[in-house]
């Protein structure tokens, strides 16, 4: 059925249909450009918008992914002066052929990216990319000999040239090396990204949890301590809060309706690093209407956060992250032990989906939130109400 959304503290300001290739994944904003990749069943890899009026987006242009291929991350940021994109390229549903790696764009023109580099993953392709610009960027790939996805560095200070600086994985999982896999029955040891601070990863590594590694050595990454949970498994963003010695923490729903264990968003207290422990979780959204969210159909559970990027909101109090059917949720942390949320919004269901699937987000400079749905609702713009703008000003990182 279409449901009517429902909101509090957030409103729509501005949509895109994204050319009726609605299927958005990541999402992120540099200056008046916007850069959003396709989870991949339109066919369609990268769009880029015009917001400098964000109520009235205009998408500028878009590269289908390669054939066999999905295209559903990017990330920018820039290395010795020059500005770039960069875009994973992933086998995508058994695709053949496919490409596998991650490709180069320079932003000269921040409208229209100029390929000018390609970094080889071999395997199965690159997943997820974690760049805010400098000498490295952050990979998760399936390289040739391992059994699932790892971790890799990758040295961006020649962008026409990337190469491999390093890499870590779940020791079992290199298999072309001879090692055995070590998974529990049912449960998946994959790589999803590390978000990085000083000479720290906090990288989510799907049913094995949080690993937290020391990367002061970019070619020998080492393992400083690793934390596990149940109910949950799916572990995919680690936000670092470094002022309060926290990691905010989503388990990735993977699965629609209650099939599996329930996923939540933890705050993780890692005073002692060696030692981290959950402090809290935070609060499971409920429909305003009455019931739960598992009726609404498709996935109900976290995603992905914001996350604190150089240039973009910034704040070690207050955190957004995406949940699927759900929508959008804004947490508020001031007690790490008992999560507040202060803010959501839920669109109205796009035809012919059986519920939203609200799937990334990215909070501008200004407090502008930009989210996408991941099977054809598109890009959707959102502005916060007073009482959150006043909130989120109160809380911005200096």
């Amino acid at each position: 059925m279409t449901r009517p959304g429902e909101a509090r503290n957030l409103r729509t300001i501005g949509r895109s249909d994204l050319g009726g290739y609605g299927d958005g994944m990541q999402v992120i904003r540099e200056g008046d450009a916007l850069y959003v990749g396709h989870f991949g069943p339109s066919g369609m890899g990268t769009s880029i918008l015009d917001v400098g009026d964000p109520t009235a987006p205009v998408l500028v242009e878009q590269w289908p992914a390669p054939t066999g291929s999905h295209t559903h991350k990017v990330q920018v940021g820039s290395v010795a002066g020059n500005a770039l994109l960069l875009v994973n390229q992933e086998r995508f549903r058994g695709g053949s052929p496919y490409a596998a790696g991650m490709a180069v764009y320079s932003l000269d023109d921040p409208f229209h990216p100029r390929p000018i580099g390609y970094f080889r993953s071999t395997g199965l392709g690159v997943h997820r990319i974690v760049w805010t610009g400098g000498d490295y960027a952050y990979v998760s790939a399936i390289p040739d000999g391992f059994e699932d996805r790892i971790w890799v560095i990758v040295d961006m200070r020649d962008p026409e040239r990337p190469v491999e600086a390093g890499r870590w994985w779940w020791p079992g999982t290199w298999i072309g090396g001879g090692e055995r896999p070590d998974v529990p029955p049912g449960r998946r040891y994959a790589a999803h990204h590390a978000l990085i601070e000083g000479d720290r990863a906090y990288l989510g590594y799907g049913d094995a949890g949080l690993a937290i590694l020391d990367i002061a050595d970019r070619s020998a990454p080492k393992q400083i301590a690793h934390l596990n949970w149940s109910p949950g498994g799916d572990t995919h963003t680690a936000l670092p809060l470094p002022a309060r010695d926290l990691v905010v923490v989503t388990d990735e729903e993977v699965r629609d309706g209650r099939a599996g264990e329930p996923h939540y968003i933890r705050v993780v207290d890692i005073s002692d690093e060696r030692s981290p422990r959950v402090a809290g979780v935070c609060p499971v959204p409920e429909p305003a209407s009455g019931g739960d969210f598992y009726e609404h159909g498709l996935r109900f559970g976290p995603h992905n956060l914001h996350e604190n990027r150089p240039g973009s909101y910034r704040s070690e109090q207050i955190v957004f992250a995406t949940y699927f059917n759900a929508g959008l949720r804004a947490y508020d942390l001031t007690d790490p032990a008992a999560p507040a949320e202060i803010a959501h919004w839920i669109p109205k269901t796009p035809p012919g989906q059986a519920a939203v699937q609200i799937n990334d987000l990215f909070v501008d400079a200004d407090g502008l939130v930009y989210v996408t749905d991941r099977v054809n609702g598109g890009l959707y713009i959102l502005e916060p109400e007073e009482e959150l703008a006043a909130r989120m000003r109160a809380a911005a990182a200096p």
